[in-house]
């Protein structure tokens, strides 16, 4: 006869006595909190309402994505933060995070709380910070980013800022393993402290840039040797025109010089002037900004003839009119193009340069 405390199920003997034991309980704290990183911050918390064991353990999340919108309000939401972070920086472990998130929706009468935040969570063991700030402020209301993001987060591989203000960066600014980096909307000290923060990224791959109106930087310069995609854009909001002030003295360029880019997005039609050259390994561009604002029509397009896959806006093909004489473009495959009616003569002119075209996508 079996024991009282075993039966036969499928073929296999179960332990009744532990059949419906909470075997998570045998696990550790460290192990819980670990996964508990898992799961939305928001669901990590509701964890404490599970019995006293748990009631803390969500303190210990090495993530955090959170937004202002799971909040009654936006002081709500800071009274949390403020809580959660000051219980990270009393406690006796060095608090460890690798992941955050945080999307505030502020008024202008909220004041700034982010800079302390950052300061804490910036560590060396941070792989990946996604910060955004909307909608749109007056300068002197943005969250600045506090310098040691930049000097202490040695293995950050992802970084977005969207909507900040990027103060003056000094020559320690060190980020070596940051792949990853987008800007969106920012306002920055000077362009130096830009250039200096892309420069300072020795393995940065993918790179994207809204500029947005007085945002601090005249001419952007973007010199890298291991960028292999890069995004710049204009982003423009009603507010933008509200509070620009506008110089028409001032020249805002774009000079890009990458090696070994693979993907080029150009939406940028502030700038009045674009110096693209060392393009030899693209093989998809989005010349989406007019290229009457870059220097030698002809020479860019040589630069870029060995792409596959190319998306034109209408004004640029109106430039190809002009250009007396252009290149094969014998390893285009797909060509997605916007034009005028008028330049429909045009066409027949540039398939004829793309032998190997299979797919070609009009929009009239």
């Amino acid at each position: 006869m079996e024991e009282i405390n075993s039966k036969e199920r499928g073929g296999r003997c179960v332990d009744i006595s532990r059949e419906n034991e909470d075997m998570i309980s045998y696990l550790p704290d460290t192990l819980l909190s670990q996964v508990l990183s898992y799961l939305p911050t928001k669901e990590a918390v509701r964890t404490s309402v599970l019995s006293t064991r748990w009631k803390s353990l969500w303190l210990f999340i090495s993530e955090i994505d959170l937004d202002t919108c799971q909040f009654p309000d936006y002081n709500a939401f800071v009274i949390f933060m403020e809580k959660f972070l000051d219980f990270s920086r009393t406690r006796v472990e060095k608090p460890c995070f690798h992941k955050v998130k945080l999307s505030l929706r502020k008024n202008v009468n909220d004041p700034p709380c982010v800079t302390r935040w950052i300061e804490l969570v910036a560590t060396p063991e941070l792989d990946h910070l996604d910060f955004e700030c909307d909608p749109v402020l007056l300068r002197e209301c943005l969250e600045v980013m506090p310098p040691s993001l930049y000097t202490s987060c040695q293995k950050l591989l992802h970084l977005r800022l969207h909507r900040v203000f990027v103060g003056t960066l000094l020559e320690s600014v060190s980020l070596p393993c940051l792949k990853t980096m987008r800007l969106e909307y920012n306002t920055y000290a000077s362009e130096v402290s830009l250039e200096l923060l892309i420069s300072s990224c020795p393995v940065l791959e993918d790179f994207s840039f809204v500029r947005k109106l007085e945002c601090g930087v005249n001419v952007l310069r973007v010199h890298s040797k291991t960028l292999t995609s890069l995004s710049i854009e204009t982003g423009i909001h009603d507010s933008d025109f509200k509070y620009a002030d506008w110089d028409d003295d001032c020249s805002v360029r774009v000079l890009i010089n990458t090696p070994r880019l693979k993907y080029l997005n150009l939406d940028d039609f502030i700038s009045e002037c674009k110096t693209i050259s060392n393009l030899g390994s693209l093989t998809n561009v989005n010349l989406l900004s007019s290229l009457y604002t870059i220097n030698s029509d002809d020479a860019v397009f040589n630069n870029i003839s060995g792409v596959r896959d190319m998306s034109i806006s209408s004004t640029n093909f109106t430039v190809i009119k002009n250009i007396k004489t252009l290149p094969q473009f014998c390893n285009l495959s797909c060509l997605k193009a916007e034009l005028y009616f008028w330049d429909i003569d045009v066409l027949p002119m540039f398939l004829e340069i793309c032998p190997n075209l299979r797919i070609c996508i009009l929009h009239l």
